[in-house]
């Protein structure tokens, strides 16, 4: 063959566009075959075969025709087509080269490969989705770390299984990197409404719907402001089959809602099949406590503060109910509050008083952050009807059928006091 008789592909950017398509084709086979046998664990594993693999393919393919009009530009212009370089491997010193090249060449492979597989494992990590977008995310982040579901993974519950929850969840990530790039993200950040996957693709994959099937008891206790922070109980009995018909496999409620936070329901349809537990269960990894009674009342029912305390429960209320503009703030204010009320209160302070300051400390540190314009009650769980509408948003008397049946407002629908 002659030099004017050379392909244009006969260059180094064309060949290496082909041989990058090729080892692409060849990786993509293998982590499809290796995907289809579940060998691959991970919410973020399509992240390298769905996403970077098919990228470089197309790049790839794109190098050829460029390469081959570079080449065609260089003939053009009179010079020879390119040529393979000529290797002497009966040279001594070539055959070094070769060999430490093709050393080096394995143990780059090898260095890329791990640290693929270290920032894979990072951006699963709940410290990359809780700190590196560190002041939006406090919130969240440190409710997550006290919920029941602390050793769930963000990513277990906010991205959907397969490649197109994986590129659902990057863009809105990529969204979200801009505002935190240019400083417009919301204050507070608002819930996700409609940007959570089903629940059937999250909570599923731990709990069976309808379960439990059996009626549970549970305790509410509060406490009053007086001196010996009086204890009151109220027992109810949960009827879970009840609470749960919302979430049986053969009943959808659909519903129109007029406001953003979806409190104002002025229209319900009962379908079939399938209903949304996250719509109940608004706040499963991320509880806030809708009220600083709320939350001192529980502190103290776990032991975080004594009741033998005088005026425990009222004086720790008050002192986190004060606006402290950081949480630096609020820890020097809750101190002087609750240690002032007790020196001019008790002969002498004592380990208790210590106690209930460190505990409302906390309690303010978990539930309010300035800087992002969380407070009590900022994030409330549709759970029951106490603390926000909850179920009240539809179970009102209002809501009527055209045969006049109304959605009742039955206290013991859902539950017996005692």
């Amino acid at each position: 063959m002659t030099d004017a008789d050379a392909r244009l592909t006969r260059n180094p950017l064309s060949i290496a566009g082909a041989a990058l398509t090729t080892v692409s084709a060849v990786a993509f086979l293998v982590y499809v075959l290796l995907e289809t046998f579940e060998l691959l664990a991970g919410q973020y594993s399509g992240l390298f075969g769905y996403l970077f693999v098919p990228a470089m393919f197309v790049l790839g393919l794109l190098l050829i025709p460029l390469g081959m009009w570079r080449e065609g530009r260089r003939r053009k212009r009179g010079v020879g087509p390119w040529k393979w370089p000529v290797i002497d491997v009966g040279r001594k010193r070539t055959r070094q080269v070769i060999a430490a090249v093709a050393v080096l060449t394995i143990v780059n492979l090898g260095i890329v490969g791990l640290a693929s597989v270290g920032v894979v494992h990072y951006t699963e990590s709940n410290q990359f989705c809780g700190q590196v977008c560190h002041t939006p995310m406090t919130p969240q982040f440190t409710a997550h770390a006290v919920s029941p579901h602390a050793k769930v993974d963000c990513v277990s519950c906010h991205v959907s299984p397969g490649a197109s929850g994986l590129v659902t969840a990057k863009l809105n990530g990529t969204r979200q990197l801009y505002l935190l790039a240019v400083n417009k993200y919301e204050r507070p950040i608002p819930e996700p409404l409609g940007r959570i996957p089903t629940a059937v693709n999250t909570c599923a994959r731990c709990h069976v719907p309808g379960r439990p099937g059996r009626d549970l008891t549970r305790a509410v206790v509060s406490y009053g402001d007086d001196e010996k922070n009086t204890e009151s109980v109220t027992s109810l009995t949960m009827q879970m089959t009840a609470n749960h018909w919302h979430a049986r496999a053969d009943v959808s409620v659909e519903y129109i809602a007029s406001d953003e936070k979806r409190e104002t329901i002025p229209y319900i349809r009962v379908m079939a099949p399938g209903g949304e537990v996250t719509e109940y269960h608004n706040r499963p990894a991320h509880t806030f406590s809708a009220s600083a009674d709320r939350a001192v009342d529980a502190a103290i029912g776990s032991g975080g503060a004594s009741r033998d305390l005088p005026f425990a429960r009222r004086e720790m209320v008050a002192a986190l109910k004060v606006a402290y503009p950081s949480h630096a703030a609020a820890d020097a204010g809750i101190a002087k509050h609750l240690g002032d009320f007790y020196r001019a209160t008790l002969a002498a302070p004592g380990p208790q008083i210590e106690q209930a300051i460190r505990t409302t400390q906390q309690l303010y540190r978990q539930n309010v952050f300035p800087d992002m314009k969380v407070t009590w009650g900022t994030y409330v769980t549709k759970l029951g009807h106490v603390d926000g509408p909850g179920c009240f948003r539809c179970h009102d008397e209002s809501h009527k059928s055209r045969t006049g049946k109304t959605v009742r407002q039955d206290c013991e629908l859902c539950h017996k006091v005692q």
